[in-house]
Order: C-alpha cells, then sequence, then structure tokens
C-alpha cells in the first residue's frame, strides 16, 4: 500500500510512503519527526510510524491563509482517523470565558478504502491535528477476526471492495480515546517493546471506537457534567479501575462518591463513551486476555481473576466481546509467537 499527502500547489510531499501489506510481527517500527516549512503553514509537524501493514501519523497544521491537502491512498486499506481542530481569538479582542474564545471540536470513524484520492480543505486560522491510523487488510484482520460480529456488516462491505465506513456519522472523540492516542504518541519505549506496546494501543483505540459506535452515543460533551460532578466521576472510575473483578453496585457506588445514581450514570456515559458496565467488561476482559497471553493461565485460574464464579459464564462473556473463545484467542497468539521464533 502507498499513501502520501501534500499541500495543494506545492512542489514536495509532506509525506509518501510505501508500505509492505502483509503484518509482518518481526518487523520493528520505523519512526520520523518532520517539521515541514511552507510559505501558508504556520505550524507544520508530522510524527510518522510504519511497519509491515501499518502506517501511522500525527499531524499538527495551522496555516496563515486557506489551503487544501491532497490525499492519496493505493491498495486496500482500513483507516482509523480522529480530528481535532479549535480557534482562537484574535489578539486584542477582550477574552469573557474559555467557550466564548476558543471552539473546539474532534471526530473519528473506521473506514474501508480500496484506493482514493481526495482534497481536504483547512480554514486560515484553524489549528488542525489529525491522528491517522492506517491499517491493511492482514493487518486488520490480525487484531479483529474476520469472522467477530463486532463488525460484520464492516466486513461483508469489505469483502465486496466498496468504500464504506462503520458508522454513517462520525463520532465524538472521547476522553478514553484522547488517552490512548496520548500514550501511542508519548511512548519512550524502543525496540520490540514500542512495537508491542503500540500494537496493543491501537487494539485498544479500535475496541473504544467500536464500542461508542455501537452504543450510538453520537455526541460526547463533557461540558454537560457540571465540574463538581465531574470530579465524583472521575473518582468513581477511580474506584472500578481498583475493584472491577468485584466492583460495587451502581447503588454502592454512587454512596461512595456521594452523586445519585442518574447523575452518575448519565454522567459516566457522557464523560466516557461508555456505560458503567461496558467499562468494567472492558478492564476484565483485557486484563484476561493478558492473563492468558503474558502469563499463560488456564481459563478456571483466569475466570477467577477477573471475577466469575464460573468458567462457563466467563468463556461466554469473552466470545462475546473479542469474538473468539478463550482457547482459540490463545492458540492464535501462541501462532504468532512461534512466527516470531
Amino acid at each position: 500500500m502507498k499513501i502520501k499527502s501534500k499541500i495543494e500547489g506545492a512542489d514536495d510531499w509532506l509525506f509518501m510512503e510505501e508500505i509492505p501489506e502483509l503484518y509482518a510481527p518481526s518487523t520493528q517500527l520505523c519512526e520520523k519527526q518532520v517539521n515541514i516549512k511552507s510559505l501558508s503553514a504556520q505550524k507544520l509537524v508530522n510524527y510518522q510510524l510504519s511497519t509491515g501493514g501499518l502506517f501511522l501519523v500525527h499531524s499538527t497544521m495551522q496555516f496563515s491563509e486557506n489551503v487544501k491537502v491532497l490525499s492519496e491512498i493505493e491498495g486496500e486499506v482500513i483507516t482509523s482517523q480522529f480530528i481535532f481542530y479549535g480557534t482562537r481569538p484574535e489578539t486584542g479582542k477582550a477574552e469573557k470565558s474559555d467557550k466564548a474564545t476558543r471552539r473546539t471540536g474532534s471526530r473519528h470513524n473506521i473506514r474501508y478504502i480500496p484506493s482514493i484520492k481526495g482534497k481536504y480543505p483547512m480554514t486560515a486560522g484553524v489549528e488542525y491535528e489529525y491522528f491517522l491510523l492506517v491499517l491493511s487488510k492482514p493487518y486488520y484482520f490480525h487484531l479483529i477476526d474476520q469472522h467477530s460480529l463486532l463488525h460484520s456488516d464492516f466486513v461483508k462491505e469489505i469483502l465486496k471492495g466498496r468504500y464504506t465506513s462503520y458508522a454513517a456519522k462520525d463520532f465524538s472523540v472521547t476522553t478514553e480515546m484522547k488517552r490512548v492516542i496520548k500514550d501511542i504518541r508519548d511512548c519512550r519505549r524502543t525496540g520490540e517493546l514500542k512495537r508491542l506496546h503500540t500494537e496493543s494501543r491501537i487494539l485498544e483505540l479500535l475496541m473504544l471506537q467500536l464500542e461508542q459506535m455501537q452504543s450510538g452515543i453520537a455526541e460526547v460533551d463533557k461540558y454537560m457534567v457540571k465540574p463538581d460532578d465531574l470530579k465524583k466521576i472521575e473518582h468513581a472510575r477511580e474506584i472500578l479501575d481498583a475493584t472491577y473483578s468485584y466492583p460495587p453496585t451502581i447503588i454502592e457506588l454512587s454512596k461512595q462518591i456521594s452523586l445519585n445514581e442518574f447523575k452518575l450514570k448519565r454522567g459516566f456515559k457522557e464523560y466516557y463513551g461508555t456505560t458503567i458496565y461496558g467499562y468494567v467488561t472492558r478492564l476484565r476482559m483485557e486484563e484476561a486476555r493478558r492473563l492468558m497471553v503474558s502469563e499463560k493461565k488456564n481459563v478456571g485460574q483466569v475466570s477467577a481473576a477477573v471475577g466469575f464464579n464460573h468458567p462457563s459464564h466467563f468463556t461466554d462473556a469473552f466470545k462475546r466481546y473479542f469474538g473468539l473463545l478463550p482457547s482459540e484467542m490463545k492458540a492464535d497468539e501462541d501462532q504468532q509467537m512461534m512466527l516470531q521464533q
């Protein structure tokens, strides 16, 4: 697959990369940090990371005049795109409040693209931040099994070779997604550890996107949650992080943080982009996966560790979450380890 982008009318490309399509777990990551000079650009910085089947670019850009950015993708890819944008008041204007002086927004989606060329307008004075994942089909299906119920309709369109978006409308980026993006961007590990860290965070990011899209939460506006309530909701998350194996009930959690049940449930969903139940399930399943893959625990040990009284209940929950049985995931991970040796 080939990915390239440039400002319309410019001679130089912002980036031009040709990436092998096959997922190659033994291939090291290639990193680039590029500061680009352009007459119209007030700020234009690219961080790029690539390996077999994966191209990642994090761009920050702002222009002094309206421009168009040309982008081309050759080959069948799945993209996970996050866009953040904001405007500030002109210097010298009175600043009444953050809301009055700065407008911000964000959106994201997952798309299947069987080669495309496009022009994307950039408005003068607006600061844009792009976080773009471009995955080959083999890489994407390595992360999320092709037969998983999580994306069955999306996969049908992929197999037909039709351009499609997972969701009809873009969704707002949640706090959890921002945290994962920051974790990928700021990772200081090197070599094999960085590759493993990056892949695990990409999987987490896709999971957060699919979870939000399936729940139908099209808008996530943290400003709808009052500041005092927000502190309590963040405290609720800290409690769940520490007790997810045997979490408190919503009634108990509500009492612990001194916030009524309605505000707790609504505020948690608005701020974190998922329900309390969904958040606890995610923590349990991700820890279960880690215990099986990294510590080689059996199903009985794992189910007890993440709070299931019966292994059969755990197996059902694991299959619903990952689209694979625990034994199937373990076999897949073991096979990948053998290929790396």
